[in-house]
């Protein structure tokens, strides 16, 4: 099936699912979280009375029963109608590479929940009629430096630059090595003070039946992982923590600051409860779930961004300034101003 169902919106975006062989007798709302990322069982079930249908258009219900390779169709409504809070903030620019300042709550590139406001769509808006494509990416949650490149040239090119850098740190780490000095700084608010140092333990994914997690493992497993962590400065029981980013593992630095005992604040995922990722997908968040992560998004900024220009060679230090959430919840905290300084040796 091709085409849009009667019932169904027009702006509404598809989404085929396939059913395979080991799933075949299970229940549609059984199956469904098992594919959506962050979905509870109650959540599957309102998506599956208000999207799913069959692949000759006949409404699905939540108790029906799946065959093998049977097709799942979801004609489900963006969910993100709202314009961001922050405008994209441009720090950068030439005839090659475009840098932005990402605000917090923003995803880079659609997807089936978050289709009309993202980095990519926006800058489609305001530049219709140049094509650009992200070098690298951002968790949703995460502000700061992104770099975008404005042809398939220079997007090939950056991206093979980044791609050599991360395997050469991996690398470096699988003989243990020292490593180099880190091209992506980040910062992070924690609660309480992790130690400093190079933090370089190996990640795998986690069984979390969320299936986005990610854990810290035993030497000589997983994938190689390096972030130097720097106590910039603490505020009663938080620190605001510098990360040189050294490979760029999923979740890696969110995963290491956990391991070291200073969770960020407001990670719903590596936080006190990892129920609160799937609740907040769902827009169930209670009064003493918020209380408790103390910020809407997890709080961590990509603050710096070193590169080489692939055509020109000049070496480019980009910088993105603290967003106004974090600066007030630090401030508020009894932080001080002077600690977002940026390092003079940078």
């Amino acid at each position: 099936m091709t085409r849009r169902p009667p019932e169904v919106d027009e702006d509404a975006i598809l989404r085929v699912l396939r059913v395979p062989p080991e799933c075949e007798g299970m229940r549609l709302d059984r199956f469904l979280p098992l594919e959506l990322r962050a979905t509870s069982r109650s959540r599957a079930q309102a998506i599956i009375k208000a999207s799913a249908f069959s692949e000759d258009g006949r409404k699905l219900r939540s108790s029906e029963r799946l065959k093998a390779e049977q097709k799942i169709y979801l004609w489900r409504p963006p969910l993100d109608e709202e314009p961001p809070r922050e405008p994209i903030g441009h720090i950068y620019e030439d005839d090659h590479l475009l840098v932005v300042n990402k605000p917090p709550l923003m995803t880079v590139h659609p997807t089936a929940r978050h289709h009309k406001h993202t980095v990519i769509r926006t800058l489609e808006r305001e530049r219709p009629h140049q094509t650009l494509s992200l070098i690298h990416r951002l968790d949703r949650e995460t502000s700061g430096v992104l770099l975008l490149g404005k042809s398939t040239e220079a997007d090939r090119a950056f991206k093979i630059q980044l791609e050599e850098r991360s395997l050469a740190a991996a690398r470096a780490a699988d003989l243990g090595l020292p490593p180099e000095r880190a091209d992506k700084t980040y910062l992070a608010i924690t609660h309480g003070v992790p130690s400093e140092g190079l933090c370089d333990l190996p990640l795998e994914d986690d069984p979390s039946p969320l299936r986005v997690k990610v854990r810290v493992t035993e030497r000589g497993r997983g994938q190689s992982a390096r972030t130097t962590v720097k106590v910039r400065a603490t505020a009663h029981g938080y620190a605001l923590v510098e990360c040189g980013l050294h490979t760029g593992r999923q979740h890696q630095i969110r995963v290491h600051l956990a391991h070291l005992g200073a969770p960020l604040v407001g990670d719903k995922l590596y936080g006190p409860d990892e129920g609160l990722l799937a609740r907040a997908a769902d827009g169930q968040l209670t009064e003493e779930d918020l209380r408790v992560l103390e910020l809407p998004r997890h709080a961590l900024h990509a603050r710096s961004h070193t590169v080489r220009h692939c055509f020109t060679g000049q070496i480019h230090h980009f910088v993105a300034p603290l967003p106004a959430d974090l600066r007030t919840f630090w401030l508020d905290r009894g932080g001080r101003a002077d600690d977002f300084a940026e390092p003079a040796s940078a």
